[in-house]
């Protein structure tokens, strides 16, 4: 008996309607619906391990806004994202701050990273 499980793919902006199909007896898979072969390695991605990067924002003194955006550098299990998520609200970093800066190294132990997204300058006293 195969599992079947339909699903849209995200890899671009095609939105293909894929159908990934286990096959219980060969745990093997195989794609139906994809227009790429990147659409098919996304199917098989998406069943066997989910993955996702995580946009956020952490606190931020000494800046005009309140709020810096941050972004995973690499995606994460998507398990792991509401753990990251209380990870970040226990974040609060004082400006400045450039786009790419290193936020938190190594989040929960997972080689990713947390990136600022944006440049904010501190505020002159």
């Amino acid at each position: 008996m195969d599992k079947t499980k339909e699903i849209i793919c995200i890899v671009c902006p095609v939105g293909c309607r894929l159908k990934i199909i286990k096959n219980i007896d060969t745990s093997t898979y195989s794609v139906k619906g994809n227009k790429c072969n990147r659409g098919k390695i996304y199917g098989i991605k998406e069943l066997t391990n989910p993955t996702r990067k995580v946009p956020s924002t952490v606190a931020i003194e000494n800046a005009l806004y309140t709020r810096l955006p941050v972004i995973t550098d690499k995606a994460i299990d998507k398990k792991l994202i509401f753990d990251v998520m209380d990870e970040l609200k226990k974040v609060s970093v004082k400006a400045p701050i450039n786009m790419g800066d290193i936020i938190i190294h190594n989040i929960l132990d997972t080689n990713v990273n947390i990136i600022a997204t944006r440049s904010m300058a501190a505020l002159k006293k």
